[in-house]
């Protein structure tokens, strides 16, 4: 039997530019990284009954696009881990870009009279996202993508060490536990880049469930979805106590967060 790493799937040879270290169709014969395939469901059902709760609010549209934008990040990133295409990368990639700007917007703007608009800054970030996704269509360099997401995730970082440092100190909690997730996410994806071939050898002789515990990738995309719908908790949460709204955490199930938001009642 051929190694793992080897075997032919049903999407046939990659044309992406990026592989990542799980083997391929070690799983399924139509899915190519099973597993980093699979954890995606945490950027797309739990953003999916975000947004069905900001319509039932009646919450601004940013938001909604906010939670979508995090849905199709992850689609984008089950078809192309599913694939491994390389127009499935583009699915997954470009993406990333969009809702990151979309975040930037959220929470640079939370401090602002409801349904206000700040075009300047809407035309900034299509520019931005336009120019990205120009240049990285025709400059297939995986570095330049990860660059330009790293710098809208640094302008996240920078405005939410501002409001709960200045404004709203007792949120301290959510922004930085949606941070530290996503830096641990970080962090393990690199593990996972430089050590692979270390760890492949180690999975050949780990029983199946042990080695999917492994999949650091896939641990990526846990770390960072679920830091990322904290991040959008954190910029409503913000935006809500600052329109006078009183926003409340439940927990479905008692284990996942979401925000109600109870509108003052007019005289």
């Amino acid at each position: 039997m051929a190694p793992a790493a080897d075997r032919p799937g049903y999407w046939g040879p990659p044309t992406s530019t990026l592989e990542w270290c799980e083997e391929n169709y070690a799983v399924s014969f139509y899915v190519a990284e099973f597993w980093n395939t699979l954890s995606n469901l945490i950027m797309i059902l739990p953003p999916i009954y975000g947004a069905i709760q900001t319509l039932q609010d009646g919450l601004e549209t940013c938001y909604l696009a906010a939670y979508l934008g995090l849905a199709a990040v992850g689609l984008g990133s089950w078809c192309f881990h599913m694939t491994l295409q390389y127009e499935m990368q583009l699915l997954d990639e470009l993406p990333m870009i969009y809702s990151c700007c979309i975040f930037v917007y959220c929470l640079y703007e939370c401090f602002k009279s409801r349904n206000s608009y700040n075009y300047a800054l809407i035309f900034i970030l299509l520019l931005f996202s336009l120019t990205v996704t120009t240049v990285y269509l025709r400059w297939k360099e995986p570095v330049f993508h990860q660059v330009m997401y790293g710098l809208l995730v640094s302008c996240l970082v920078l405005r939410s060490v501002y409001i709960v440092t200045w404004v709203y100190p007792w949120l301290r909690g959510l922004a930085y536990t949606s941070l530290g997730l996503f830096f641990l996410g970080f962090l393990l994806w690199n593990i996972d880049n430089i050590f692979c071939e270390t760890w492949r050898g180690l999975r050949q002789k780990m029983p199946p469930v042990l080695g999917a515990v492994t999949q650091f990738h896939a641990w990526w995309h846990i770390l960072t979805g679920l830091g990322s719908y904290l991040h959008i908790l954190f910029s409503l949460y913000t935006r809500t106590l600052y329109l006078k709204y009183r926003p409340k955490v439940k927990f479905l199930f008692g284990i996942w967060p979401v925000i109600l938001v109870e509108r003052p009642k007019k005289n």
